[in-house]
């Protein structure tokens, strides 16, 4: 492949993934055929061909014989919802819902910040940290980090009525996502926000998700021990 195939390829990939990922083209969105995307890039469909192939293989868009290329729907979501989903948890036990930022900043993302994949070097990361209120007492504290190059909507996105967890899920197509879960003694910060004695026991979600080959965001959930409960259903697979 000649260097200017080469830009040209990662142009196409650039722009279709940004459409994608900034939410213009929602799953189940039907992709411009090939022969269309040639056109309009000015090249051979061969080098489309392998720009949605490699799209394919990321997890963004799904390639359907004879009927084109789709962007794929989020994989379990329901389940990422009913633990991310901190305002509607908090409305379904019929107590009023409040978000008490503490810190919002942009900054130079670092390794500690844990995405996966890994931040390039030199990315932008807009951290916030809140507490989320049921009624008078804190129901959770989140400590989230977010990748502006995949959601730069999220710099100036205004967070008091509608929950970070929440916004992105309704902003950002995701394709994969991890799940960590443990007991944690709390800090006496930590402590502090959630109204509790210092070394309180807590339980600790963090939690990572990436759109294709991208990271979108890491979060890290403290609930206290006492007041929190995770439950799951299970049917048979087989």
């Amino acid at each position: 492949m000649t260097e200017a195939a080469q830009t040209l390829h990662q142009r196409i990939l650039d722009e279709i993934e940004g459409r994608i990922v900034s939410g213009e083209w929602p799953p189940g969105h039907r992709i411009p055929f090939e022969m269309e995307l040639a056109a309009h890039y000015g090249c051979s469909r061969m080098t489309v061909n392998k720009a949605l192939t490699q799209l394919a293989r990321a997890g963004l868009i799904e390639r359907r014989k004879k009927s084109g290329s789709f962007v794929t729907q989020p994989r379990g979501q329901s389940a990422v919802l009913e633990i991310a989903d901190i305002k509607t948890e908090i409305l379904a036990l019929g107590l009023p819902y409040a978000c008490d930022t503490r810190r919002r900043a942009v900054r130079r993302g670092r390794a500690a910040d844990g995405f996966a994949p890994p931040l390039p070097p030199g990315a932008r990361v807009l951290e916030i940290a809140c507490v989320h209120l049921a009624g008078p007492r804190p129901f959770c504290l989140e400590e989230r980090a977010i990748n502006l190059a995949a959601v730069p909507e999220a710099e100036a996105a205004d967070f008091s009525e509608t929950p970070p967890g929440l916004w992105l899920l309704r902003q950002v197509p995701w394709s994969a996502a991890e799940h960590r879960i443990r007991a944690v003694a709390a800090s006496a910060a930590e402590a502090e926000a959630l109204g509790l004695a210092p070394g309180a026991a807590c339980l600790e979600i963090t939690r990572t998700t990436a759109c294709g080959e991208r990271p979108v965001t890491r979060v890290r959930l403290l609930y206290p021990g006492d007041r929190h409960t995770l439950a799951a259903r299970f049917t048979p697979t087989g």
